[in-house]
């Protein structure tokens, strides 16, 4: 990548970072990205992909497979804590997460191919919608324009703070845990404060609930049985001190790292809130919320990957160990070969979702050449 590429995407970059748009919602980001990729003369620019999805093919005009790169368009609903002068121009909203640098890369991807499309197959650069919430991946797969991509192979990276910069980490198998918001929803019937026999309270399964949740996934070694269940709010009752309260809700995030242990995880807890909601005479309703499956990098994948880190001379490390935290992107595993890296972001940058994170954009032309160089490799 020559410097003034590296400063147009820099450029780009930072423009980005000014104005984040949330998940579901990211209708200019999606707009300009189609404008770029027009730019680069994409011979196929795919609009509105499950909600504001974008997608650009670039073909080579001779029979192969198709290599799609996926990166993501929404910003996080926190407030940036910055004296940088490119800081969010949008009060409460901010690409805290990297987002706007991984659509950069892309966009590098790109112009690199502009410049020298394939000789043989296509490429698909797919720009995602509301990966933060889990709903992107799935709806873009879902939305019928995809029927014309289908990619064979889709390949995606993450930026990690706390891994050295520039350092990629791969893994081998299970790669992001499967996570779930359950919303527990505990009803009764509100009585005077003076006679509260009159009523039926949930705070005591509330109480018990927090308690025996919590005591339901310990976490432990992140192999296949590794569960955990993190309480993230309560609530009971109405700010009055005249009214024995009638309603109680409990959010819990519940993390596995498969989703056969999901499975069981979700029954387990299911079971445990009707029993203490039944023996406290409660009617229960529980619904669920920012559902992410597992992720699990293919081999044949990996391999590419490993192969053109080694290409560009980028330091790999292979892993056996997962994320903790959770990505839509095992989505595009269905029907498809699939694998994400992690690209290190400097041991002491500040951590995802932080407010004082900001992308690294020494890491442009890093993962722009990882990309390329995997295309390269499938595709010539």
């Amino acid at each position: 990548m020559t410097p003034e590429r590296l400063a147009q995407l820099t450029v780009l970059r930072r423009s980005l970072h000014q104005h984040p748009e949330l998940s579901g919602q990211e209708r200019q980001t999606a707009a300009r990205m189609a404008d770029e990729l027009r730019r680069a003369e994409a011979d196929t620019v795919v609009t509105d992909l499950g909600g504001h999805g974008v997608a650009a093919v670039f073909d080579s005009g001779a029979t192969g497979p198709t290599v799609a790169i996926r990166c993501e368009l929404d910003g996080l609903p926190i407030k940036e804590l910055s004296e940088l002068p490119y800081v969010s121009t949008v009060p409460g909203k901010g690409h805290l997460c990297g987002h706007d640098g991984h659509m950069s890369m892309v966009l590098g991807v790109a112009l690199a191919l502009q410049e020298q499309r394939p000789t043989r197959g296509r490429v698909v650069l797919i720009f995602q919608p509301a990966e933060e919430t889990g709903q992107g991946a799935k709806a873009f797969r879902d939305d019928p324009q995809f029927a014309q991509l289908a990619p064979d192979y889709v390949l995606s990276l993450h930026n990690l703070p706390g891994l050295e910069l520039g350092e990629v980490e791969l893994c081998q198998g299970p790669t992001n845990c499967a996570s779930r918001g359950m919303r527990i929803a505990l009803t009764g019937k509100t009585s005077h404060a003076a006679a509260p026999q009159d009523g039926v309270s949930p705070a005591g399964a509330l109480s018990a609930l927090i308690q025996e949740l919590t005591r339901l996934g310990t976490s432990g070694v992140l192999n296949a049985d590794y569960a955990l269940t993190t309480i993230t709010h309560a609530s009971l009752g109405e700010r009055t001190f005249g009214v024995a309260p009638g309603q109680a809700e409990l959010w819990v995030t519940l993390r596995t790292v498969s989703d056969d242990r999901m499975a069981k995880l979700i029954a387990d807890s299911e079971a445990l809130v009707q029993q203490i909601a039944k023996s406290e005479n409660l009617s229960v309703e529980i619904t669920y919320e920012d559902v992410f499956e597992a992720c699990t990098n293919d081999s044949d994948a990996v391999t590419i990957l490993a192969e053109a880190c080694a290409d560009q001379s980028v330091a790999c490390k292979l892993s056996d160990e997962p994320q903790r935290f959770s990505e839509d992107f095992g989505q595009f595993g269905k029907g498809a070969k699939s694998a994400m890296f992690w690209l290190g972001a400097g041991r002491d940058h500040p951590q995802l979702h932080n407010p004082d994170y900001d992308f690294p954009d020494a890491l442009i032309p890093i993962g722009t050449g990882v990309f390329f160089a995997a295309i390269r490799q499938v595709l010539g």
